[in-house]
């Protein structure tokens, strides 16, 4: 007989699992971004985003886990979070501290 719950276990454990890296990618960034980068792009402060993705890690790895619902609220909430700071925050602070002493072909 075919067990399809066992299916969709697997499907749900590997999206936690990847919920969880991707929260941790974005959590491992901020902690290495200085302050003072979210202070010149006009983002929420270093210590906010911190604690976002902190808790967002937190959850994450709870869902991974099995702790939480594999694909609950909090989960889903911490995807946004880690999709949120990757896709807008990230670029924004990557730039700062960059010279202007890049050509057209890199920097010299």
């Amino acid at each position: 007989m075919f067990q399809i719950y066992g299916v969709l276990d697997l499907i749900f454990l590997i999206l936690g699992i990847g919920a969880f890296i991707l929260s941790t990618w974005a959590l491992v960034h901020a902690i290495k971004t200085p302050a003072r980068a979210f202070a010149v792009t006009g983002k929420q402060s270093k210590q906010v985003w911190l604690l976002i993705l902190g808790f967002a890690t937190l959850f994450s790895f709870a869902g991974a886990v099995g702790y939480l619902n594999s694909i609950g609220f909090l989960v889903i909430i911490s995807v946004v979070a880690a999709g949120v700071y990757l896709a807008d925050v990230r670029p924004a602070v990557r730039e700062v501290g960059k010279g202007g002493n890049s050509g057209p072909y890199g920097p010299w």
